[in-house]
């Protein structure tokens, strides 16, 4: 239970900090899943020989299901009970991850995908609104909450670091079994460790709302996901659109609703909208490099997937690091500025890392990572803490699913706008000898993959590899030089009141 930590203040005790560990546990392996099927896709092609299309849903259903659900099972945990609906969550998520590791056909595996994707949606706000629940002191709230954007951070980066090394032993059913344990472990040690907790509003969510809210993020996370494999054609442009005009008729039906699904009075609190933005902008970055980086090390520097992705570690565990600096970062700075402080590492790590593609050895790329690891996972943690804290308790579910929204959107852009710049600047970059045959031309200005995989003149794979590294060098300073202005924003935005204990948040 809480423990009383100085005149009146309630901080979490032993039973909450072992129950975090749960919750973090949790929201790591649905991170995880996230990415970790990327490497699975070619083993798992030559098994259930899937369409073109079908590996698209394959890959892609977990993302829209998972965004769509998100503040609708963030309502759901305020009304039924927060803990209920992660011990829900958490096993229809093992019995989804047995369902998909073990399909027998592509569309057994969409479907089962989809169902992890329902069952992730009830975890993720679950996790963080009862870590509101659980830390009601500000400044011990600021420092779980770093724990919790700490495992979400850490499992996206490391889904290609485990996938490769489960798929260098086993067949591709092992990236979805390796849940069962997990969950298993969770399920238990939540029903022990983890205390009810729910919110004050009654009555039912409004199903149209709800219906609505799928329709507005949906079709843009479509759309960001086909920019990257098609470009900006009429399908993407299409739903781009659809997603803007049901998100505005989404917005004005929840400002008449007395109980609404999101209350969108909320953006208009410069803490919770500049909170929020920071949040998407710090995704945004990392999770973006990280999609071009894992190609630059593996066809440019010739790294395997498991060397890749150890490669990719500092970052991780750059952004565990925060944990330990939240608490000074606030106190001496407070909430807007530490986030501004933050983004602004990040922008330089970006930049860093976009040099250090010029560079021969690997020291320069770990030293980029490692600040961008460092300054997003501060600026992510401190956003969803003031996001979160912002909102009275008893709105902690809807909340948390907003700042989780903003996180899935965040990637989504992030790998959606920076992968199509770099595919932009790689095709301007490229120089061709001019004795390359029509064959291997239209290899190379097809992508990076075509060229190295579909070619065997030495020349046109150096050329591709090259306009690659120079393209990844600006897609690398454009995103830094988009952080640096957010970092402007937060700073100016973003209030940024201290505290004598070190908690810099807006409370409702």
């Amino acid at each position: 239970m809480s423990v009383i930590d100085g005149p009146g203040r309630l901080t979490g005790g032993p039973r909450e900090w072992t129950g975090l560990v749960v919750l973090v546990l949790v929201v790591l392996l649905l991170a995880i899943d996230g990415t970790v099927l990327y490497l699975a896709v070619p083993s798992l092609t030559q098994d259930l020989a899937p369409s073109a299309n079908q590996v698209l849903w394959i890959g892609d259903i977990y993302a829209f299901v998972l965004a769509g659900l998100l503040i609708t099972m963030g309502n759901v945990a305020d009304r039924i009970g927060r803990k209920r609906l992660l011990l829900i969550g958490t096993a229809c998520f093992g019995v989804a991850s047995v369902l998909a590791a073990f399909a027998p056909s592509a569309e057994a595996l969409i479907a089962a995908r989809a169902l992890l994707g329902v069952a992730g949606s009830t975890l993720m706000p679950s996790t963080l609104s009862m870590v509101r629940a659980m830390f009601p002191e500000a400044r011990q709230r600021a420092k779980a909450i770093a724990l919790w954007t700490a495992g979400a951070t850490a499992g996206a980066a490391l889904g290609p670091l485990v996938g490769g090394a489960l798929l260098e032993h086993f067949w591709w059913g092992s990236v979805f079994l390796i849940n069962v344990p997990v969950m298993v472990l969770a399920f238990a040690a939540g029903w022990f460790l983890l205390d009810e907790s729910r919110g004050e509003t009654a009555g039912r969510i409004d199903l149209l709302s709800s219906v609505m809210s799928v329709g507005a993020i949906v079709p843009v996370v479509f759309a960001v996901k086909r920019i990257v494999t098609d470009g900006l054609e009429v399908p993407a442009v299409a739903a781009l659109v659809v997603g803007a005009v049901v998100g505005w008729l989404f917005a004005r039906r929840q400002r008449g609703l007395d109980v609404p699904l999101l209350d969108v009075s909320l953006f208009k609190v410069p803490a919770f909208a500049g909170a929020l933005a920071a949040n998407v902008l710090a995704i945004f970055g990392f999770l973006g490099l990280l999609f071009f980086l894992s190609q630059y090390l593996q066809m440019v520097r010739g790294y395997g997937p498991l060397k890749a992705g150890w490669a990719e570690m500092p970052g991780t565990l750059a952004s565990m690091v925060v944990v330990a600096l939240v608490g000074v970062a606030l106190a001496r700075l407070g909430a807007g500025r530490s986030i501004g402080a933050g983004l602004f590492v990040a922008s330089l790590g970006l930049a860093v890392t976009g040099l250090a593609t010029g560079w021969s050895g690997y020291w320069g790329i770990g030293a980029g990572l490692a600040l961008l690891g460092l300054g997003a996972g501060l600026a992510m943690a401190l956003s969803v803490n003031t996001v979160v804290g912002a909102v009275p308790p008893q709105r902690a579910g809807a909340a948390s699913a907003v700042a989780e929204t903003g996180y899935e959107l965040g990637g989504a852009f992030g790998i959606a706008i920076l992968g199509s710049l770099q595919t932009l600047f790689y095709r301007s970059s490229l120089e061709l000898p001019a004795d390359s045959s029509a064959l291997d031309r239209a290899a190379a200005e097809e992508s990076l993959a075509s060229a190295v995989y579909g070619s065997e003149d030495p020349g046109v794979i150096s050329a591709a590899q090259d306009a690659f590294a120079a393209a990844m060098q600006s897609t690398s300073f454009l995103a830094a030089a988009i952080l640096l202005a957010a970092a402007v924003v937060a700073w100016r935005l973003i209030p940024s009141e201290r505290q004598p204990g070190g908690a810099v948040l807006v409370e409702h």
